[in-house]
C-alpha cells in the first residue's frame, strides 16, 4: 500500500476467562454471546469482516444461530486448504482437547479431501496442559517442547505427512525448523489470508457464523 500504509485493524480482546465456565460445561450457547458480542463489537469500529485466531472458538461460531452482524474467515477451511495446495494428504492436528477432539476440523478436512489424525488421549491431554498451563501463561518449557516433538513424531509414524498447529500458542513451542513434521500454522495463515482480504487480492468471505 506504500510507505507507512496497511489496512485499518480493529481488535476487540475479551478475556477468555469468561467464557471458561461455558467451555467447561459444554455450554456452546454461553460462550458464543461472547464472540458475538466481539464481531458486533468491530463491526461497530467499521470493520468489513472479522477473524478469530482461537481454533476451539470455532465449534462455537459454527453452532446454529442468527447470522453474526459481519462475515468472517473461518481458520480451520484456511488451514485445509493449505494442507491441500501443499500436497498433503494426511494432517496430524494439535490443539485444545476441544479442537482435537471437536467437530470443526475433522469437517473440514473432509471437505478438502483430507485424512486427519489427532494423538491419543493420554498424548492430548498432555498438549491442553500445556496450552492452559504453560503457554497462555507465559511459559515455555524445553521438557514440554521436546514431549510435543515426540507426539509429532509419533503421529509421523502413524502416516501424517504434515501437522496442524492449530492453537494460536503451539508455534510458541514448535517452529518448522524443529518439527519432524512440515507445520501448518493456523495463526500465520489466518492472518496473511485476512491481509490478502484487506488488500482486494482475495474476496471477502461471506460466512457468518453457523455450520459452514
Amino acid at each position: 500500500m506504500g510507505p507507512h500504509m496497511h489496512p485499518e485493524i480493529v481488535v476487540s480482546a475479551i478475556p477468555m476467562g469468561l467464557s471458561m465456565q461455558g467451555w467447561e460445561s459444554g455450554d456452546h450457547k454461553l460462550v458464543a454471546q461472547f464472540l458475538r458480542r466481539g464481531v458486533e463489537q468491530v463491526a461497530a469500529a467499521g470493520a468489513d469482516f472479522f477473524i478469530c485466531p482461537d481454533n476451539t472458538a470455532h465449534i462455537a461460531l459454527e453452532a446454529p444461530g442468527p447470522p453474526l452482524q459481519l462475515p468472517g474467515l473461518h481458520i480451520a477451511e484456511i488451514v485445509a486448504r493449505r494442507a491441500r495446495s501443499e500436497g498433503h494428504t494426511r494432517v496430524g492436528l494439535l490443539g485444545t482437547r476441544w479442537t482435537m477432539t471437536g467437530p470443526v476440523y475433522p469437517a473440514a478436512f473432509a471437505r478438502a479431501g483430507l485424512e486427519m489424525r489427532t494423538p491419543d488421549e493420554t498424548d492430548r491431554n498432555f498438549v491442553d496442559r500445556v496450552i492452559f498451563d504453560e503457554l497462555c501463561q507465559g511459559v515455555i518449557r524445553d521438557a514440554s517442547r521436546t514431549e510435543t516433538l515426540r507426539i509429532i513424531a509419533d503421529l509421523k509414524r502413524a502416516g501424517c505427512d504434515s501437522v496442524a498447529l492449530s492453537c494460536t500458542e503451539l508455534p510458541l513451542l514448535v517452529t518448522p525448523d524443529v518439527s519432524p513434521l512440515p507445520t501448518l500454522d493456523s495463526t500465520r495463515l489466518l492472518a496473511r489470508t485476512a491481509v490478502a482480504v484487506s488488500l482486494g487480492d482475495t474476496p471477502l468471505p461471506t460466512w457468518r457464523g453457523g455450520p459452514f
